[in-house]
């Protein structure tokens, strides 16, 4: 992997500048455990690390239609970036100026057909949840990175009770009840809903690091983060629940962590 930019030359002084660790450069952006702080920050964690970690070759698992950068930025970061989906579909309403391409992240034949070492940075956000096998995801995530590179997954955890509540139910009957929450998520709107497994969606270090060790990963940090607002339109669930989330972000209380932030180096 280059560690130059691209758009300067190396200088001495540069080989004599320690590069932060991840919880530095999250401490650094203000990282906070309220959930809003992972939607708000997410796009900047992805610049931070792409700028401390020199990530100029990026994959974006699952961008489809709607990368998380816009065509102009990818000049204004020095980055380049390939969009992956499983839907052919959803690439081709995709910006023409990303690469894309199209396969099951998470399918055993993924390295064979796409190649190992291939990019220096690979994230996804609310992607992980649906995948049934997502150790085998991670193992992909690791191979196609080269070395030194880096992944950062953003996903929903359990045991927060909306998603406990998802995954108990019947697929019908939790996309009718989201429907009614949310009438802007339609199935065939820009953001539809697709069944959710949570495998290995937790906010705890103890449940996903040592499956990344295993893998190969080297450094591993797991963000957790409270709250949400599945609740906000039905009073007195909607009390009750956010105390229970302020306590449970109070102490810290992993199991009813929300989202998480898990961000790896190869």
């Amino acid at each position: 992997m280059n560690m130059t930019s691209p758009n300067r030359s190396f200088q001495p002084s540069d080989a004599l500048v320690a590069q932060r660790d991840i919880g530095t450069i999250a401490r650094d952006l203000g990282y906070s455990p309220d959930w809003n702080w992972s939607w708000d920050n997410y796009k900047n964690m992805i610049v931070a690390l792409t700028n401390e970690y020199d990530l100029r070759d990026h994959l974006e698992i699952g961008g489809g239609r709607d990368p998380v950068f816009q065509p102009p930025e990818l000049l204004r970061h020095g980055i380049g970036v390939t969009i992956n989906d499983i839907s052919q579909k959803e690439l081709d309403l995709a910006p023409p100026e990303f690469s894309k391409l199209c396969c099951d992240i998470a399918s055993q034949s993924t390295l064979d057909t796409v190649g190992r070492d291939r990019f220096d940075f690979a994230y996804c956000s609310m992607v992980m949840e649906h995948v049934p096998d997502v150790a085998q995801m991670w193992r992909n995530i690791h191979g196609l990175l080269s070395p030194g590179g880096a992944a950062l997954s953003f996903f929903p955890t359990l045991f927060a009770p909306p998603f406990v509540v998802n995954q108990l139910m019947p697929e019908a009957l939790s996309r009718a009840v989201l429907h009614a929450v949310f009438p802007d998520r339609k199935d065939d709107g820009d953001n539809p809903k697709f069944p959710a497994h949570y495998n290995y969606c937790r906010g705890s270090e103890a449940a996903i690091v040592p499956l990344l060790k295993e893998i190969g990963f080297r450094e591993i940090v797991v963000l957790p983060f409270y709250g949400y607002s599945y609740f906000h339109k039905l009073p007195g669930l909607r009390q009750i629940d956010g105390a229970f989330t302020r306590l449970a972000r109070a102490r810290d209380w992993r199991t009813f962590t929300s989202f998480a932030f898990v961000i790896a180096r190869k």
